[in-house]
């Protein structure tokens, strides 16, 4: 059952999720091995939830958060 008043969040409304050197290296070479499975990939990593990778895995992917990501630098 879906509750009606829970509000889907955009993905363009995210914030930005930032990883340690290690962590990004760890989830690239998981990913690698294992696809979108992030709840092995979260296992891994500790502190780390398996939705917290996949958002960061979609903003480094994303076309949108890509230029997001040129325009906090350019500023």
């Amino acid at each position: 059952m879906i509750d009606d008043n829970s509000q889907e969040v955009s993905s363009t409304e995210w914030e930005f999720i930032t990883m340690t050197g290690q962590e990004e290296d760890l989830i690239y070479r998981m990913h690698r091995l294992v696809g979108d499975r992030w709840d092995l990939i979260a296992g891994r990593i500790p502190g780390r939830k398996a939705d917290e990778i996949e958002r960061f895995w979609i903003m480094q992917h994303s076309r949108v958060f890509a230029e997001k990501r040129n325009q906090s630098k350019i500023s």
